[in-house]
């Protein structure tokens, strides 16, 4: 049974679940209790997102390569999931979860099987001889929900931690590292650190595995206060960056009705509940908080211990059987001690990292608690105090209520380090004064509501100083949060058509504060003379945009690669990593000094003009032309003719890092991926509307009419309103 736009009635708990699909091919779920509303959701996951869903619980739990098929790439990222373990400890979750939070999971995972069961798998599956999934489970969305703050936040925290060791054992004079990270406080080592052997990264065909599951990348959240608008209430914006080169969205639109109570936004398939979105009383959206979830500890090793200064101890040894289709069986071993998982081979006498994660254990069932209580929440102060005690995830949430109210909370813990150490660098393992003191308490996390100006954002930018606990030590540019800013302060009576034009604003502050340096230096020359004139919008039919970008890259090259990392370095940076993807702004405020370490002596001016000389000299060609996309299928994309429709585009992805929407576009170890807005969402609370569109459809069945049936609104900049 597929759902079309005939009503499909579901028996629940305490009555009857109505589910329809309405003309943009949105489902709504009618239900007396949120319990009821869950069993419809997860029916409604089962029969949209399946594929998605289920291949999202395969790569989680480290199953692919025995599951659908003997590929290398499965093998690497099961290894990874196992070696991982997100969920180490799920009944003891379980346990924490509230009793009406546990109704309505249970809810949702009998919804999902109960499709399953008079259904069967979709047929990519079948195709792949995995024709029997075992029921979805309550631990599924466990699993789901911790890996979701990891994955593509936490983890590149990580990856620019062992950049910094990789530099230090370089020979990169501390006066530069010291200036590329503010935050660096702590005492280098440098003799230890030289010690340390770092363990190979994935495996790029694990990689392009591992980019298939929800990834939080950036993100814009906004509110305004009613006296800036035109309705007299707040307005409330958001628009999550994740990957957008792939279909299905990671997002599934739903709207949830009850008595008294509807809720409109968006869902991840696999996990019940609102992710973004307003009910009645009450709007919210995410953004990644870029907290340091992550500390590294440097053990000593040898004979499968490592040292103490009471002697030598013996490592938890995790035994993992990783199976493979037709194929023997892979058997690893996981070293863990009370610093983390060890990231090298005990038994070979050395030092390696050990990486600990503030969210390893002993978090998770609060996501869940707070998810189904923010379906009763009508306030910004109760939304606030809910997300505080989210822990297992790091994000930037910011409210608006029908009372007037907006506000702003950070979620997630972080380790309360000692005095002076800033998380950065890693330090002995054996060594008690870097030991951390527990948690950070959630009150001193960064919040504010109803601030003086009437305006809040996010935009992944520095935010400790809202809060006592400073979680955040690498971020991204303050730019976006900063335009965002400047279009609420110089907009007179904002309303929802201001912003929709604010999502898809491609002005520059970073360009406009480069250009400043650049632009006097500029030789007059015909490419010269297009950036000079260049709007500082990122058009894709401009060609100043281009320019810039070739010479903002030809500096980075000189003054990082020439002159610090090497030029081998700065091309493995773009090419192979997303590290220059998030942290650009580390670099730009050296560009912008006046001298600097890593100038050696020379003049900015002397650096700057070799790279504009460098960058300048190419053909110029429209910005667009370098932007190119195609959204390809979760599953198959890339594998089969294009005329069969899996796979859609090209399309050209304007914007920047630093622009509101970024459309960023780069390799990720040889992958093509991206940030974009997968998602944009307004709601202005003076009406019982959302205004939104997304980058795919409310389905994953290519031949489905909802498969990329929004995707023209997305592109164009046309919203679909929902009431």
């Amino acid at each position: 049974m597929k759902l079309k736009k005939a009503p499909v009635d579901l028996e629940g708990d305490d009555g009857k679940i109505h589910i329809l699909r309405n003309n943009h091919g949105i489902p709504e779920i009618t239900a007396r209790t949120s319990a009821d509303l869950m069993r419809g959701l997860g029916w409604i996951h089962a029969n949209d997102r399946q594929m998605q869903t289920l291949l999202t619980r395969i790569l989680l739990q480290g199953r692919a390569a025995e599951l659908l098929k003997a590929d290398d790439g499965l093998i690497e990222i099961d290894t990874y999931m196992r070696r991982m373990n997100f969920l180490p400890d799920p009944e003891e979750q379980i346990a924490r979860i509230s009793s009406d939070t546990r109704k309505a999971l249970d809810a949702y995972v009998s919804g999902f099987n109960d499709w399953m069961a008079e259904n069967g798998p979709v047929y990519e599956f079948k195709l792949m001889g995995y024709r029997h999934p075992e029921p979805y489970a309550v631990t599924d969305c466990l699993r789901l929900a911790k890996v979701f703050g990891f994955l593509g936040l936490a983890d590149i925290q990580a990856n620019m931690e062992k950049f910094l060791v990789e530099m230090i054992q370089k020979g990169l004079p501390e006066e530069k590292l010291v200036e590329l990270f503010p935050y660096l406080t702590d005492p280098i080592d440098t003799a230890l650190i030289d010690q340390v052997a770092l363990s190979p990264p994935l495996v790029p065909a694990a990689v392009e595995w591992l980019n298939r599951l929800p990834r939080f990348n950036a993100s814009n959240n906004w509110a305004v206060a009613g006296r800036h608008t035109r309705s007299g209430f707040p307005i409330m914006c958001g628009d999550p960056h994740l990957e957008v080169n792939r279909l299905p969205n990671v997002w599934q639109e739903v709207i949830l009705r009850r008595p008294r109570t509807t809720l409109m936004g968006v869902t991840i398939p696999g996990v019940p509940g609102l992710i973004i979105g307003r009910s009645n009383h009450l709007a919210w959206s995410a953004t990644y908080a870029y907290m340091d979830m992550l500390d590294y500890r440097i053990e000593r090793c040898r004979d499968g211990n490592y040292f103490r200064k009471d002697g030598w101890k013996p490592f938890t040894v995790r035994e993992e059987e990783i199976k493979v289709k037709n194929k023997p069986s892979i058997r690893i071993q996981v070293h863990e001690n009370e610093n983390g998982l060890l990231e090298g081979d005990p038994h070979k006498e050395g030092h390696y990292l050990v990486l600990g994660w503030s969210g390893a254990q002993g978090c998770g069932a609060e996501v869940f608690d707070t998810l189904i209580k923010m379906m009763d929440a009508q306030t910004v102060e109760t939304a606030m105090a809910l997300y505080r005690q989210v822990e297992a995830v790091a994000m930037n949430w910011v409210f608006a209520d029908v009372r007037g109210n907006i506000g702003y909370q950070m979620s997630g813990r972080h380790f309360k380090r000692p005095e002076g150490i800033s998380g950065l660098l890693p330090h002995a393992g054996w060594d008690e004064q870097f030991d951390p003191g527990g948690f950070n308490d959630p009150g001193d996390l960064p919040n504010v509501r109803n601030p003086p100006e009437g305006i809040i954002a996010t935009a992944n930018q520095d935010l400790n100083y809202l809060g006592r606990s400073n979680p955040i030590n690498l971020a991204m540019g303050p730019y976006r949060a900063d335009r965002i800013v400047q279009l609420l302060e110089t907009g007179s009576e904002l309303d929802v058509a201001y912003m929709k034009d604010m999502h898809y604003d491609l002005y520059s502050l970073q360009a406009e504060r480069l250009m400043e340096i650049i632009g006097p230096l500029l030789p007059d020359t015909d490419n010269g003379r297009i950036l000079k004139a260049w709007d500082l919008r990122y058009d894709a039919d401009s060609t100043g945009a281009m320019l810039f970008e070739s010479v903002y890259r030809a500096i980075i090259d000189v003054v990082f690669g020439d002159h610090g990392f090497g030029t081998d370095v700065v091309n493995h940076i773009f090419s192979e990593t997303s590290l220059f993807n998030d942290y650009y702004a580390n670099l730009d405020r050296i560009l912008e000094k006046k001298s600097s370490a890593w100038f050696d002596g020379q003049t900015r001016e002397r650096l700057f003009k070799q790279g504009i000389d460098a960058g300048l000299g190419v053909e110029p060609v429209s910005y667009g032309k370098t932007r190119s996309i195609t959204l390809a299928h979760l599953m198959f994309g890339g594998q089969l003719p294009k005329f069969l429709g899996f796979d859609y585009g090209p399309l050209t992805l304007p914007g920047c890092r630093a622009t509101i929407p970024q459309g960023q576009i780069f390799k990720n170890a040889g992958r093509l991926t991206t940030f974009s807005p997968g998602y944009r969402f307004i709601a202005d609370l003076a009406t019982d509307e959302i205004h939104t569109n997304l980058a795919g459809g409310p389905s994953d069945r290519r031949f489905s009419k909802w498969y990329v049936s929004d995707l023209k609104n997305w592109y164009e900049g046309n919203y679909k309103v929902l009431r």
